[in-house]
Order: structure tokens, then C-alpha cells, then sequence
């Protein structure tokens, strides 16, 4: 009887720190999948190479050089810096474009930047107008 309790608490404590150990490795693995700095255009362009290997940048879509190819889905912008309009950086997006997406818009863009200072983006968000925001907020 006494070897089948030995046995019995030793499997619970094996399970226990197997458990243990994968909850360990997803939260390890979550938390470093995750790493993405939020940057605007100004601190994108002073920015170390490797910080921008990996970043999110906002910023305003400019009036100038906009193109967009129907057939490749392929999108070219200049994304402005939110406190001087002067300061842009040209991104590339490959996808569908969110209908709110237009001149003036305010846009988050998920990606990294090549060498020679060009975006390259895997993700495009728009940032939802504050007439919707408000629209609907006597409604929920």
C-alpha cells in the first residue's frame, strides 16, 4: 500500500511540473513574439537599425505620392510624423486597405524598415474617426 502512494504523489508532482514548465514556455514565447516598439515617424528615422527591424509607427497619410494598384493590392504612401508634417517616411503595403484609409487619415502600420529608410508593412490600421466614437456611444 505505502509503494502505491509513493508512486501516486510522484506522478502528481511530475504532471505538476510539466504543467508548470508549459505554462512557463507559452507565457516565455508570448511575451517575446510581442515585442514591437510604437514609434512615430521622427523617432522611426533617428532609430537605431535593429529597433526598427520590428516596430509600429503612426503617423498621417500625406496628400503626396499615393498609389494604389487594384490588381496587386500593392499600396504607396508617404506616412507624415504627427507634430511635423514635414518629416514622412514612404511605406509599402501589400493587402487590403480598410475603408477609412485616405488622405489626412491617421494610420498605425505594423512592420520594419529596410535600409534604405522605406517602410515595409505587414499591417495597416485606421484609426476610427471620433464622429463614429461618439455616434454610438448613446446607443451601447
Amino acid at each position: 500500500m505505502q509503494k502505491t502512494n509513493k508512486k501516486t504523489s510522484l506522478f502528481y508532482t511530475l504532471a505538476f511540473l510539466l504543467f508548470l514548465g508549459g505554462v512557463s514556455w507559452l507565457i516565455y514565447a508570448g511575451l517575446s513574439s510581442s515585442n514591437v516598439y510604437f514609434l512615430n515617424v521622427s523617432e522611426a528615422l533617428a532609430a537605431s537599425p535593429e529597433k526598427v527591424q520590428s516596430i509600429r509607427l503612426f503617423g498621417t497619410v500625406a496628400e503626396r505620392d499615393l498609389v494604389r494598384d487594384p490588381n496587386s493590392l500593392r499600396l504607396t504612401f508617404l506616412l507624415e510624423d504627427r507634430d511635423d508634417i514635414k518629416i514622412t517616411i514612404p511605406v509599402s503595403y501589400q493587402g487590403l486597405v480598410p475603408d477609412a484609409f485616405k488622405v489626412g487619415a491617421e494610420v498605425i502600420v505594423e512592420g520594419g524598415m529596410n535600409s534604405e529608410k522605406h517602410f515595409l508593412a505587414k499591417t495597416l490600421m485606421t484609426k476610427c474617426p471620433s464622429k463614429y466614437q461618439k455616434e454610438n456611444r448613446g446607443k451601447l
